[in-house]
């Protein structure tokens, strides 16, 4: 895995240069850059439903181009200083999908929100601001001034934060 990762960083080094040189962003760059960030790769289950579309000319970023958390079956890819933005549909599992029609949590409830570490768990309570099936990613806040916090929902009705390791 470590092998096609490097190999996957070399590959869109070499095709960076050209595209680059063009002026246009590399769209195989953005798409290796998503995949990593959703942990799943093109038409698997939360990952992106499809390639990127070639045909887009996207402005080059001078900056790393931001991945946003999904949100509504979709990822957001973000240039902030040339203001463009992409959303690219995901594929939803079939876990997800049956589970949709019965949501654990609604919008407006008090859930609790934990985060694995290596060898320790932290929890605490935030307000849910959308409807969730288990298995899907919701937006919570911690209170209305707070950033929002994005994580997946259980069966037993808390939802689980990654990225603590």
């Amino acid at each position: 895995m470590v092998t096609l990762f490097r190999r996957l960083v070399l590959v869109s080094a070499l095709c960076a240069a050209p595209a680059a040189a063009q002026g246009f962003e590399d769209l195989a760059g953005l798409e290796t850059r998503l995949v990593v960030a959703l942990g799943a790769g093109i038409g698997e289950a939360g990952g992106p439903s499809s390639p990127l579309d070639r045909r887009l000319k996207l402005a080059a970023c001078p900056e790393p181009v931001i991945v946003e958390a999904p949100h509504l079956g979709a990822a957001t890819l973000r240039c902030e200083p040339l203001g463009w933005r992409i959303r690219v549909p995901l594929t939803r599992s079939a876990a997800v999908a049956a589970a949709a029609a019965e949501p654990v949590i609604r919008r407006g409830d008090q859930v609790e929100v934990f985060a694995f570490g290596g060898t320790f768990q932290v929890s605490t309570l935030a307000v849910a601001e959308e409807d969730g099936a288990a298995g899907e990613r919701i937006r919570l806040r911690a209170d209305r001034k707070s950033a929002p916090i994005f994580g997946q929902v259980t069966e037993d009705g808390r939802v689980s934060v990654t990225g603590f390791n």
